[in-house]
């Protein structure tokens, strides 16, 4: 009795697991049935009309803004800071005095250089006198030798004074030009205490950019007492790799963007490019020229620089965000409005930007799907936004 139960439990298992292979067998061919009806599903997109318009090939560079010119003022002696005159942010004129070292000891060797001078010139008083007394000695004698009232023995030895006092005297006038040179020697020094800020192109004013020393500060020949900077106009300073380097030409114009001014545009023009690309980085360095004649823009400063490559007026284009890569060819879906399908159409493009892309060939019009074009392929079905 107990076997003839679990006989018709297992019976009855069987049974119930046949007929749910058999629903899910309808199920599944139902489903089947259905996508086959259905065929492929339509892709929702966005769309953009082919235009013609004004397209430009603009690259940005981005740089560092160095002064056009600077350089260090330093004392051309050692000495003592005894006044400094200027300070970081000044502006100073060409030829301003800006620093004084202790001077005594110039002061004294000047001194001491004009009282040589003075002895030089007085002992050459003397023997310029001694000179014209021996001379006139020499000719009386030599008039009396003549009327041979003199004799010859006389003679020498008036000739031989007046051939030393000469002697001397050019001495004393070689002892006064020495003492001269001396004087100009110690007043040259005594000048470098001064300490000026030269030089000779460029604009009148400049700016202090940095103090190295202070007041009483021992200083060496040479020592930095400030920087100076000409920030009249000022260089951007980019590097290009090889692609842009044909395309950069001295004397094109450029527009200056800073983190510091951001609503505001700098004009600046090409001056420089290097004949040759660095070898570490294959890049060449271009410098821009950006006058500055309120001092806005400041050594150091981060900058973007445009430079505009192209312009092409009345070009067709296309939103950039139109271009989508199939067979490693670059193209676009154009939309078919009647069957509400895309086929795919290989393009050669011109200037690409950002927003933009030229098309060159072939000549297309009409709509190109600009979101979705992702899921789409040649002869996708789609759905076009309600208010195309």
């Amino acid at each position: 009795m107990k076997n003839k139960k679990n006989i018709l439990g297992f019976v009855i298992i069987i049974l119930i697991a046949a007929i749910v292979w058999r629903v899910y067998k309808d199920i599944i061919s139902g489903n089947k049935g259905i996508a086959q009806n259905r065929g492929p599903v339509p892709v929702s997109v966005e769309v953009s009309p082919v235009q013609n318009a004004q397209i430009r090939d603009i690259q940005i560079f981005t740089g560092t803004l160095i002064p056009k010119a600077q350089f260090v003022a330093a004392p051309k002696i050692g000495g003592q800071v005894k006044r400094l005159m200027v300070n970081i942010g000044d502006v100073i004129r060409r030829n301003q005095l800006i620093a004084l070292l202790d001077d005594d000891e110039y002061v004294q060797q000047a001194e001491q250089a004009r009282a040589d001078l003075m002895v030089a010139n007085a002992n050459l008083e003397a023997e310029e006198s001694a000179l014209a007394i021996a001379q006139r000695e020499f000719k009386r004698i030599q008039a009396l030798y003549e009327k041979k009232i003199a004799s010859e023995s006389e003679l020498d030895a008036v000739q031989s004074q007046f051939e030393s006092k000469n002697a001397k005297q050019k001495v004393a006038v070689a002892q006064v030009a020495e003492k001269e040179a001396a004087l100009k020697a110690a007043q040259v020094r005594l000048s470098y205490t001064k300490i000026l800020a030269s030089w000779d192109d460029g604009y009148e004013s400049r700016i202090v950019g940095e103090r190295f020393v202070d007041e009483g500060s021992m200083l060496t020949a040479h020592s930095p007492i400030v920087s100076i900077l000409d920030i009249n106009s000022l260089y951007a300073v980019v590097y290009v790799i090889e692609k842009d380097y044909p395309k950069v030409l001295v004397g094109q114009e450029a527009r200056i963007v800073t983190d510091a001014y951001p609503d505001k545009t700098f004009a600046g023009r090409i001056v420089r490019k290097a004949p040759v690309l660095k070898m570490e980085s294959l890049q060449a360095r271009v410098e821009i020229d950006i006058p500055n004649p309120d001092w806005l823009l400041k050594p150091g400063m981060f900058a973007r620089v445009h430079i505009e490559f192209g312009r092409h007026e009345g070009a067709t284009v296309i939103p950039t965000a139109a271009i989508v890569k199939r067979e490693n060819q670059q193209g676009v879906f154009l939309v078919d409005e009647g069957h509400l399908k895309v086929s795919f159409i290989p393009l050669t493009l011109g200037i690409i930007n950002s927003d933009f892309a030229e098309i060159l060939d072939p000549s297309i019009s009409g709509l190109v799907v600009t979101l979705g074009n992702h899921l789409l392929e040649d002869d996708s079905a789609i759905i076009l936004p309600k208010n195309i």
